[in-house]
């Protein structure tokens, strides 16, 4: 059984949730101890406890520890079943996190699945439905699998209550992921969510970013959502290249000018495009985990961060298989499994 320092590296609820995933995937038990131990409140909180429920039901595991606050847990996992699946986080928590623990082992299942999610959509520090839909499940489905996801009802916080539909078609093999160039810019666009929330909002959000990065109406739109339980506010910024398609977005929040919003993106955007890389700073640590089970690959993004060194830690210890690092200017580098 591996043994998992929940503390090293970022020392956050991702090395949980990789560990969760890799162990579902290579049929590796493990334990952690240490959960979340850099955090305000360390142990499981109710998305991590969620994850960990939910991984245990697909894959049929024996777990010890999974309760609120428990900073040790046990994961021995048997075969992956692709099914029907309804997971409720009970918060706000972050489905998109809970839909990336369970994806590698549904999409490498024997049989397809469809999987609803209830808690939080649009989370601070989580990929949101319009990055996880059009930046990093097209590159999912370029390695083989058929993945679909739909935005059902958005969820913010505090109140959460959102939902997410998907389905999942498994590929016996993945492709491996070569994003060595971003190439020809295709088309770039901006898109508001608004919920509960006045109309101006969202002009005043995309009539910043238009002016900044120079884009026609026809590339400005927004959505006027009724359906979620609470007001919330995302602006997404979409940009379609050749070998590629990156989102960046920024959530609102009460007292924060919805000029201010817009500028953050806009900044993301800019310097995405100056560094002239193919893969961001986010979509660089979230498809390790698909290269990896691809067994080769290689992408060209910025410095990485310390929760990508981290993650690729966690999965070098499941796989003995390590990523190399080539810094190919001072704001490149070079991330590759041979």
């Amino acid at each position: 059984m591996l043994t998992i320092d929940g503390s090293q590296g970022e020392g956050g609820g991702q090395i949980l949730r990789t560990a969760l995933a890799l162990s579902m995937c290579l049929g590796k038990a493990f334990q952690i101890h240490n959960i979340r131990a850099t955090r305000a409140k360390p142990g499981l909180q109710p998305q991590h406890l969620a994850a960990v429920k939910a991984a245990a039901c697909i894959a049929r595991a024996e777990v010890k520890g999974a309760e609120l606050g428990s900073q040790t847990l046990s994961f021995i996992p048997h075969e992956v079943e692709g099914g029907e699946y309804r997971f409720a986080i009970g918060t706000a928590g972050s489905t998109t996190l809970l839909f990336q623990t369970l994806l590698p082992a549904l999409m490498r299942a024997r049989h397809s699945s469809r999987v609803i999610l209830e808690g939080g959509t649009h989370n601070p520090m989580a990929p949101p439905f319009e990055f996880l839909n059009q930046a990093f499940l097209p590159l999912i489905n370029r390695m083989g699998p058929a993945v679909k996801a739909r935005l059902i009802r958005p969820g913010y916080v505090p109140a959460g209550g959102g939902e997410l539909n998907i389905t999942i078609q498994p590929a016996s093999r993945l492709r491996p992921l070569n994003i060595l160039q971003r190439g020809k810019l295709i088309e770039t666009r901006a898109e508001v969510l608004l919920s509960h929330l006045p109309e101006h909002i969202a002009e005043r959000e995309l009539g910043v970013i238009g002016k900044a990065l120079q884009l026609p109406a026809s590339c400005l739109s927004s959505q006027l959502d009724s359906l979620a339980i609470g007001p919330g506010n995302c602006v997404s910024v979409i940009i379609k290249a050749e070998g590629i398609t990156e989102v960046f977005t920024a959530l609102g929040k009460r007292g924060l000018p919805a000029e201010q919003v817009a500028n953050q993106v806009v900044q993301d955007v800019r310097d995405y495009l100056a560094n002239e890389i193919p893969v961001g700073h986010y979509l660089a640590d979230q498809i390790l985990l698909p290269l990896a089970l691809a067994g080769s690959g290689a992408y060209v993004t910025g410095p990485p961060s310390l929760h990508t060194t981290t993650n690729m830690a966690v999965i070098e210890q499941f796989t003995q298989k390590p990523f190399t690092l080539e810094h190919l200017t001072p704001t490149t580098c070079r991330v590759e499994l041979a």
